[in-house]
This record gives structure tokens, sequence and C-alpha cells, in this order.
């Protein structure tokens, strides 16, 4: 029986993979629904869009800058959050993100404990190395300390495992769209073998923006346009010399 089990595994993912396609993501491919959505913070037009991430995560580290880039580019299309994969409750790299989200310095200083993790090779993964490594950033201690042993962040530091059960997030990196759609770069490159280590990202940007265009027409809502990359300013025309 449990020979027969994995045999019809493997025929549904090759079933899966025949009609897999990022610009066309479908469910049980590239994607799968919650059974029981989450609550979303996006109004209007907006499609949530939610990075479960570790910062430890070399996963993550290397989809960070296409991400952001997608993020850029969506605009007004949708409202972007992240949520550290708590892996107990008093997980010291949730504690450091918590705290940093409670003090507005989330977005400034998430790159900056990539880098310390993945570029520097410091091992924040502790109380006491993350409050020693703190005021190295300019931050005041006091203030951080703070935010980091107040109500609001230690309650949330306690419900972090449960919240992403809720979202039956099991490994990071993960996106979650609208509260129900649940995706990552990983499950778009196993259905779709021919990508590479170049194309993957790319090919998982593909997909986000499927999904997003797919949430808002379900809304009824039409998309802003996505934003053009800036183009540098015309040189002067040249005087013709005489």
């Amino acid at each position: 029986m449990r020979f027969l089990r994995i045999a019809l595994a493997v025929v549904s993912l090759a079933a899966s993979t025949a009609f897999a396609s990022p610009v066309e993501p479908k469910e049980g491919a590239e994607f799968v629904t919650l059974a029981a959505p989450q609550p979303t913070k996006a109004t209007g037009k907006k499609v949530e869009v939610i990075e479960f991430f570790m910062y430890h995560c070399p996963h993550c580290f290397s989809l960070e800058p296409h991400l952001a880039e997608w993020v850029k580019k969506q605009g007004d299309n949708v409202l972007f959050r992240r949520v550290h994969f708590a892996s107990s409750a008093s997980d010291p790299e949730a504690h450091l993100h918590l705290t940093l989200e409670a003090m507005g310095k989330s977005e400034e200083m998430h790159p900056k404990v990539l880098q310390a993790f993945h570029v520097e090779h410091l091992r924040l993964n502790k109380d006491a190395a993350i409050l020693e490594w703190i005021p190295k950033q300019g931050i005041d201690q006091a203030k951080f300390m703070e935010y980091w042993n107040s109500f609001g962040v230690l309650t949330k530091l306690k419900s972090a495992s449960q919240l992403t059960q809720n979202y039956k997030v099991d490994s990071a990196p993960t996106v979650v769209l609208d509260g129900r759609i649940v995706t990552s770069p990983s499950v778009v490159a196993e259905v779709n073998p021919g990508l590479t280590k170049a194309t993957e990202y790319p090919a998982f940007q593909q997909t986000l923006d499927a999904l997003v265009t797919k949430i808002q027409k379900e809304k009824g809502v039409g998309a802003a346009p996505a934003k053009a990359p800036a183009k540098a300013p015309a040189a002067p025309a040249k005087s013709a010399g005489k």
C-alpha cells in the first residue's frame, strides 16, 4: 500500500509538471490555496503579500534582491510585509525582527542584518550576540531594550509559531498572497525542471505577477500600472562647431 501511495504521488507530480508554467501558475503546481484563508490588512486593489523568512536562511538571502525588485515594480498593487519564521516562542532572530519592526526600523535594518549573517558571518542567533551588535549599528541600546522587552513584542513573539501554523508554512522562504495563496521559489522550480539557477528567481517573479493579477481579477479590481525603471536623463545636445 505504501508503494502505491508513492507511485500515485509520482504520477500526480508528473501530471502537474506537464502543465506547469510560471506565467500561468496552476493550483497544485506553482501554488496551493489554504483551506482556511487568513485575514489580510490590504484594502482596495492592493494584494497583501507576506514573505515568511529567516535571517540565517541562505535561500532567503539569495531571494532578497529579486523580491525587493519585484515589490518596487508592483508599487501600489501590493501591501508587502515580512514575518520571521519562528522556531520557538523565544526565537532570538524572530525577536530581533519584531523589535526592529516595532521601532519602525525593519526596512532600514533588514539588509544590514542579512549582511551581518551572510557576508560578515556573524552569528546573531543568540540574545547576547544581538544585544552586543545593535549599538554598533547606531541604534540607541536603551531604546532598543525598551521595545525588546515590551508587552507588544513579547506577545507577538509567543504567538509567532502559531502564525506559521495558521498559514501552513513549514519552510522559508515562503510567500503568501491574499491570506490564502501559498508559493515559494523552490515550489516553482520543482514543477518547472527546465529552470536554472539564473532563471529560477525571475520565473518566481513571473509567478507572483500572475498571482497578483489573478487575485485582482477575482476581486473585480484593476491592477495599477507597473513602475517602469527610471531612465537616465538625456544628455544635452551639442552645438555645432563653427
